[in-house]
């Protein structure tokens, strides 16, 4: 397909990743976002080997390396801390292990110098407010009065995507689980190998991120959707584990800084219609928001944005591109929101328990899959 102008809507992990793949097929590309300070919270994320993949698929990978603490299993332990399973993972790129945890702030600033470096535009503090789709290209009226055309439109702003809404207002819209995940980071011990994850209605994971850090992930049942004051927030979040592992409420003795903690009510949604109109499409928690049970809602959004340049490159049309796109993508995606809800609705009750081993190491086994 010729080279398009095209507009990104959001300026997280999916709409970075999709702006520096599609400017290596020399798009001409703007991304746009509504926070003035492109700012992301403080914590970690783990990264699975599809996710190693991606980015040496968009020459990233020793970068992202050298931010990042490698890792090749999952250890599984019983509420009461007894390690109970060790999974291996599958190295997808030869030399390179098979797992990382990375700091937020870290990945973040890598995707937005590699995609000013691409030369794509960046425009922050602005976003929507009109978009009309002429046949031959969209229409947009931007927040700061700004007018254009773009040949594409690709929203990629979230589970709470304004683009979603304009697209497709009657969608069902993200679904509270009863659950929040909590996380904070912590001095990471000599002997964290892995990602340790503890089952139970309190759900747990120690991620290491460098030799001297890792974060502490906690999912609990929060059935009133509760919003806590930042105010003893650190508190709240050591209350929570008074009852877990010893291992565990030694470390929450070290959570004391409430701005440190970051806590999210877990919502989940996956769009099972059509993923575009015309030449407005979405990416990432804008079509499938998926809880942080299984590690891969970051995962299958870069997974997105190869996938949809590699279709726009070979496809004779916009619509044909955008068909091919979600064809390729829908199994795999619901396959993780499904799976990760499974989880989250047994640790809460609302469902048959899951054995984290064995969900862990089938997500290993399809993700190694190609895209």
């Amino acid at each position: 397909m010729k080279k398009l102008n095209i507009l990104i809507v959001g300026g997280g992990i999916g709409g970075l990743t999709s702006a520096i793949a599609l400017r290596r097929d020399d798009h001409q590309v703007t991304v746009i976002e509504k926070d003035p300070e492109w700012s992301v919270y403080g914590v970690g994320i783990i990264q699975q080997g599809n996710v190693l993949r991606a980015m040496a698929q968009l020459d990233l990978l020793d970068d992202y390396i050298s931010s990042a603490k490698g890792f090749d299993f999952v250890a599984v332990h019983a509420p009461d801390g007894t390690q109970v399973a060790k999974v291996p993972s599958p190295r997808l790129v030869p030399g390179y292990p098979a797992n990382v945890g990375i700091s937020r702030p870290a990945l973040h600033k890598l995707l937005g110098e590699r995609t000013i470096e691409s030369g794509a535009e960046i425009r922050l503090g602005v976003t929507f407010t009109e978009l009309e789709d002429l046949g031959d290209c969209v229409r947009v009226v931007f927040s700061d009065g700004r007018e254009e055309t773009y040949d594409l439109v690709i929203g990629a702003d979230g589970v709470y995507s304004q683009t979603r809404e304009w697209l497709f207002p009657d969608a069902p819209g993200p679904e509270y689980t009863g659950q929040a995940v909590w996380r904070y980071n912590l001095p990471c011990p000599p002997d964290l190998d892995a990602l340790h994850a503890y089952n139970g209605p309190t759900g747990i994971g120690l991620v290491p991120m460098a030799d001297d850090l890792m974060y502490m992930f906690v999912t609990t049942p929060e059935p009133d959707k509760p919003w806590y004051e930042t105010k003893g927030l650190a508190k709240t979040m050591r209350d929570k584990l008074a009852h877990c592992a010893p291992q565990i409420r030694e470390l929450a003795e070290n959570i004391t800084d409430d701005e440190g903690v970051v806590y999210r009510p877990l919502e989940g949604m996956m769009l099972e219609g059509p993923w575009h109109r015309g030449r407005v499409t979405l990416l990432g928690d804008a079509i499938h928001a998926t809880t942080p049970h299984l590690g891969q809602g970051a995962g299958m959004a870069i997974e997105d944005s190869i996938v949809l340049a590699k279709e726009l490159a070979k496809a004779d049309t916009i619509e044909d591109a955008l068909s091919a796109y979600r064809e390729r993508r829908f199994e795999r995606c619901k396959y993780i929101v499904d799976s990760s809800l499974a989880i989250c609705f047994g640790q809460l009750g609302k469902g048959p328990a899951v054995d984290n081993a064995r969900a862990t190491a089938e997500m290993f086994e399809k993700t190694a899959e190609p895209i």
